[in-house]
């Protein structure tokens, strides 16, 4: 009777809210959403991807759904941040559809879904391989004006109520009297995902996380202890694991980013490891983003090599697929995203750094723009969203694998286009007189062993993953069209 009289008396997210917070119609609406979610990628084929590549969205989907589950029965999740998380992601979009689609008839493309954005580069650690090169003599930070105006824009321009908060380490941002919480404050109606160390969510930032309600932290580990400590320093571990203790004594969802090396992949797909932080710790999520050759002291010694790769894909779509875990390596799963959301692509993303570079993403570090000069100038966004680089970047992708018809995609378990293509963004470099964002940036443009150890890296990986992209996505599309029942994109 309880939950009737709230449905009755409640607005439409209020209404999703109570329903979704009771285990029995949330089963119910859970259950719904999934047979409606497989309609859509698996029977009426809108995208017309190849049917593996749908079914690959269906999964992750599936997945997501089953973690809110599991953190709203668990208690993970409160009801505060529920209520925000809904706003954000069901009452807002169901808002936006005007300006999306405003922006489509108007430049003939979709917007990009969310902007990732680094307020600072200090940082209290000096982790090995710093794809950022933080540290704590680091000052280089943004105007809180710069980074309240990013947020204001994507949404008045994009409909986009999504922001990504990256680093050096955001807790530690302050200007202008505001720290990083005061932008959650201001912009309730977005939802953050703010990467961190997590060694200084204590007990008074944790409730600071749960007042606000519309973040979730992903916390960075290495693999277990010993791992961790060895890329983070001595003691970080434990501080994680306090920091876990206190987001979920407020009922804060949060996860766990991972960079994957050459001498932790194994760990990283462990059952150890898997059941140390989904199960015992209660991460709802997991980010795998596999150490690409930039910043602090880069080499190419520490990526994963293309044999541990095909390894970490077998095993991630199998966690996925199999057990329904929540967590997605941003290389191996670039089917669930149509490959790379680099530069600003539908649904994708591009970032801003500390100093105001505009990059196509966190980890191509080569920029055309600068979002200060941008707006001193008169520009906003969209001005980076359309240069030259980015358009470069997104009519590579349409070529390569969007506009092709599904028994002919290109191959998007190797989507990246920096890690994955090289000799092809560097070519788009030199033709758009891209400029490196840092020393390091430049030190890789010009080394000859660099430029020929990534093009050997990308085409080992082609190499090893034809078989799985020709089998598995491709082979049933050309039987498809052998058969005359198919469609294009």
């Amino acid at each position: 009777m309880e939950l009737r009289r709230i449905v009755l008396k409640s607005p439409f997210d209020r209404i999703i809210s109570s329903v979704l917070a009771h285990d029995v119609p949330r089963k119910k609406v859970i259950d719904t959403i999934e047979k409606k979610l497989y309609e859509n990628y698996m029977k009426n084929d809108i995208n017309c991807f190849p049917r593996k590549v749908q079914e690959d969205k269906f999964h992750m989907l599936k997945s997501m759904m089953k973690a809110i589950d599991t953190g709203l029965k668990k208690g993970l999740i409160s009801r505060q941040v529920w209520d925000r998380f809904l706003k954000s992601f069901v009452g807002i979009y169901l808002k936006e559809n005007d300006t999306i689609n405003n922006f489509e008839k108007k430049y003939g493309i979709y917007p990009p879904g969310f902007i990732t954005i680094s307020p600072t580069k200090f940082c209290n650690l000096k982790c090995t391989g710093c794809y950022a090169n933080s540290l704590s003599s680091s000052r280089e930070k943004l105007d809180y004006e710069i980074v309240d105006r990013v947020v204001k824009e994507q949404k008045k321009l994009w409909g986009s109520h999504f922001t990504v908060i990256s680093g050096g380490e955001p807790l530690l941002y302050k200007s202008n009297g505001k720290d990083i919480f005061d932008l959650f404050k201001e912009h309730d109606d977005t939802f953050f995902l703010m990467y961190t160390n997590g060694t200084l969510i204590d007990d008074e930032t944790a409730r600071k996380f749960a007042d606000t309600g519309n973040i979730t932290p992903a916390i960075s580990v290495e693999g277990l202890e010993k791992e961790t400590d060895a890329r983070r320093g001595n003691g970080v571990h434990q501080k994680i694991l306090k920091a876990f203790e206190n987001l979920r004594k407020y009922g804060v969802p949060y996860g766990i980013s991972v960079t994957a090396l050459r001498s932790n992949a194994e760990v990283i797909m462990s059952d150890e490891f898997i059941d140390y932080y989904f199960n015992q710790h209660g991460a709802m999520y997991g980010w795998i983003f596999q150490y690409m050759p930039i910043g602090r002291r880069f080499t190419l010694d520490l990526m994963v090599t293309p044999e541990q790769r095909r390894e970490m894909y077998l095993k991630t779509w199998k966690l996925i697929r199999e057990k329904g875990l929540f967590i997605a390596d941003f290389w191996n799963c670039g089917t669930v995203s149509n490959g790379c959301i680099s530069a600003g692509r539908q649904g994708g993303y591009f970032y801003i750094d500390w100093n105001g570079n505009v990059m196509p993403c966190v980890f191509n570090p080569y920029k055309t723009h600068n979002i200060v000069e941008v707006y001193k100038e008169g520009g906003d966004l969209n001005t980076v969203l359309f240069s030259p680089l980015f358009k470069g970047i997104r009519e590579w992708q349409e070529k390569y694998a969007l506009d092709k018809p599904a028994d002919d995609m290109g191959n998007i378990i190797v989507p990246c286009a920096i890690r994955d293509h090289y000799e092809m963004m560097k070519e788009l470099l030199k033709k758009t007189n891209a400029k490196p964002a840092d020393e390091e940036a430049e030190e890789a443009l010009q080394d000859p062993e660099y430029y020929k150890g990534l093009v050997e890296y990308g085409n080992k990986v082609k190499e090893l993953t034809h078989n799985i992209w020709e089998k598995e996505y491709i082979e049933p599309e050309r039987n498809r069209v052998s058969q005359g029942n198919t469609k294009n994109h």
